[in-house]
C-alpha cells in the first residue's frame, strides 16, 4: 500500500513527505502520536480567538534563500524581527548582551570605555563567544566576561538545563555571545517572519496530496515492528519492503537497549489578558528571578490584532516518559557521555538499510526550524531521489 511510512509529522517529516509525494509521486503513510500534525511547531486558537503556539514559541528565521523559498510555497509572511529582553538588576535590556545593553546596565563612562575596547580588540557588528571573551588578556573585557555571565546567563542555565554550566559540555558556554552592536534584533538572519496563516496551515499545505496519507493518534508500535536482530520490518504484520523514516526518540526505537537518553522538558502555564497588551517586546527572559525562564506574548509575534492578548510561561523541567506533563522531550542534553551512548544506537541503525533516521530526536541534536528542513531536503536528495535515480 505504501512504498514510504514516516514516523511523526512535524517539520522533518512532512518536508520529506511533501517531497516523496510531488516529486518521486509515491505513495506515503504518516504515523503521528498526537492528535494534530506540525510537531513543536504547532499553533493554535484559544477560546478567545487568540492565537497561540502550543508548544511555545517558534520564529521562523534564515541565512538561507532556497529555505525561504521552500516555506514560501506554503506560506504568506506576516513581516517580523524577534525582540528579546531581559531582566536584569531592575532593568529590562535587550539579549543577546549588545552595545545598548551595556550603556544600560553600566554607569556611561565605564560602558564607553568597555565599549571602545571591545571595537578595538574585535570589530563592529560581530559576535564573541563568551568564552573567547573570558580568554581575552585585557582585564576589563574578563570583567565583562565574567558580568555577563553572572547575570544574564549562569542562572538561566541552572533553570533550564537543571544543572550548571560546568555540568555541561563547554560549547554550550562557548555559544554565549556578546554582540557588539546596537543591532537589538534576536537574530540578524536575511529571511525573518511568521507564516501569516499560523504553522499548522503551512503542514496543511505541505501534506496536502492524495499520495499522502495520515493516521493520528496512533502509536508507531502498535502498525510497526523494528527488529534490529533480524534487520528486517514489519508493517500491520507483513513484511514491509519500502523505507521507514523515522523521526521520533532513537532509544525508544530499540527498546532502550543501551538505556535511556536523557532530556529536558517543559511545563508551558498560559493566560489570557483582558488588556491589549502585556509587555513591550515578544519575549522577557527572566534569568535571576522566579521559576519561569521567560514570558512570551504571542501578538507581538504573529501581529493579530485583538482587544485581549495571551502569553505564556516556561518552566523547565525533568523529563519523564513514564509521567504525564513531563513526557514531551524538548532538548537532547549536551554532555560527551550522552553522545557517546547516541553513537551506539547510531551504529546499530546503520545495520537497517531499510531505516532512515532524521530530526532532533532521531539524531539527538537541536535543530532550528530552518536547519531541520535544510536537513530534510538534503536527506531527500542524497538517500531518496538518488537511490531511486540509481
Amino acid at each position: 500500500m505504501f512504498d514510504y511510512i514516516i514516523v511523526g509529522a512535524g517539520f522533518s517529516g512532512s518536508v520529506i513527505a511533501e517531497r516523496i509525494a510531488n516529486v518521486l509521486h509515491k505513495k506515503v503513510l504518516i504515523i503521528e502520536k498526537r492528535n494534530h500534525i506540525g510537531g513543536n511547531a504547532f499553533d493554535r486558537f484559544n477560546q478567545e480567538g487568540l492565537m497561540i503556539h502550543q508548544y511555545g514559541p517558534h520564529i521562523f528565521h534564515t541565512k538561507l534563500k532556497y529555505i525561504w523559498d521552500y516555506v514560501s510555497q506554503f506560506a504568506e509572511w506576516h513581516y517580523y524581527h524577534h525582540r528579546v529582553l531581559a531582566s536584569i538588576d531592575g532593568q529590562q535590556v535587550s539579549i543577546p548582551f549588545n552595545l545598548q545593553a551595556l550603556q544600560d546596565l553600566l554607569p556611561s563612562g565605564l560602558a564607553q570605555e568597555l565599549e571602545d575596547k571591545l571595537v578595538r580588540q574585535f570589530g563592529h557588528g560581530v559576535k564573541v563567544p563568551i568564552l573567547k571573551l573570558r580568554e581575552t588578556e585585557d582585564r576589563d573585557l574578563r570583567w565583562l566576561a565574567e558580568f555577563i555571565y553572572e547575570k544574564v546567563f549562569l542562572h538561566y542555565t541552572t533553570k533550564q538545563w537543571g544543572m550548571t554550566p560546568e555540568e555541561l559540555d563547554p560549547m554550550v558556554t562557548g555559544r554565549v555571545p556578546v554582540f557588539i552592536s546596537k543591532d537589538d534584533r534576536y537574530f540578524q538572519d536575511a529571511y525573518q517572519g511568521m507564516p501569516k496563516l499560523g504553522y499548522t496551515a503551512v503542514f496543511e499545505g505541505m501534506l496536502r496530496h492524495s499520495n499522502i496519507k495520515i493516521m493520528l493518534n496512533t502509536d508507531y508500535k502498535e502498525l510497526l515492528e523494528v527488529d534490529s536482530g533480524t534487520q528486517s520490518i514489519r508493517f500491520m504484520g507483513r513484511a514491509f519492503e519500502g523505507q521507514l523514516i523515522y523521526t521520533g526518540k532513537i532509544d525508544e526505537l530499540f527498546n532502550y537497549e543501551y538505556g535511556e537518553l536523557p532530556y529536558r522538558s517543559l511545563r508551558f502555564e498560559f493566560e489570557t489578558l483582558q488588556q491589549e497588551k502585556f509587555q513591550n517586546t515578544g519575549t522577557v527572559n527572566y534569568p535571576n528571578e522566579y521559576d519561569f525562564t521567560r514570558i512570551t506574548e504571542f501578538k507581538h509575534l504573529t501581529g493579530q490584532k485583538h482587544p485581549y492578548t495571551a502569553i505564556v510561561r516556561e518552566y523547565p523541567q525533568a523529563y519523564d516518559r513514564q509521567r504525564t506533563g513531563q513526557d514531551v522531550p524538548y532538548y537532547p542534553i549536551p554532555k560527551s557521555e550522552n553522545q557517546e551512548r547516541y553513537s551506539q544506537y547510531v551504529q546499530k541503525a546503520k545495520q537497517m538499510s531499510q531505516l532512515i533516521l532524521l530530526g532532533r530526536l532521531a539524531e539527538y541534536k537541536y535543530y532550528d526550524m530552518d536547519a531541520c528542513i535544510a536537513k530534510a531536503l538534503k536527506v531527500f536528495e542524497d538517500r531518496i531521489a538518488g537511490r531511486q535515480e540509481n
